[in-house]
């Protein structure tokens, strides 16, 4: 078991931009498959630049604020209640463009 509380995580730097924060709640080999767990916030314009990644693919979960997502050249809006899976290859990047924090909770998986 591992038990993890956002209150109680340091934050971190998110790699696509050091200005973008997260908190990491399960990391690497704490469970198969996994890559990562954890939430980032994004500050009105803020952008995770594009980036593909060839042995993983995300799923994002809007918990807060607005912003867009690029996959592969398309345009999606993220709003509240907005889930968004990203296959292994696929270039996408991440930009707040609404005039709150874009609160993003997402994990990774081994492709």
């Amino acid at each position: 078991m591992k038990l993890t509380t956002l209150n109680h995580l340091p934050e971190e730097q998110v790699s696509h931009n050091p200005a973008i924060k997260k908190k990491v709640m399960l990391r690497l080999n704490d469970l198969p498959h996994l890559i990562n767990f954890a939430q980032a916030y994004f500050a009105p314009g803020q952008v995770a630049t594009a980036h593909s990644h060839e042995d993983m693919c995300e799923v994002f979960f809007v918990e807060a604020g607005s912003g867009v997502i690029r996959i592969d050249g398309q345009e999606h809006l993220l709003q509240p209640g907005t889930c968004i899976a990203v296959e292994p290859g696929e270039v996408h990047e991440i930009v707040n463009n609404g005039s709150i924090n874009l609160v993003l909770t997402y994990f990774g998986l081994r492709a």
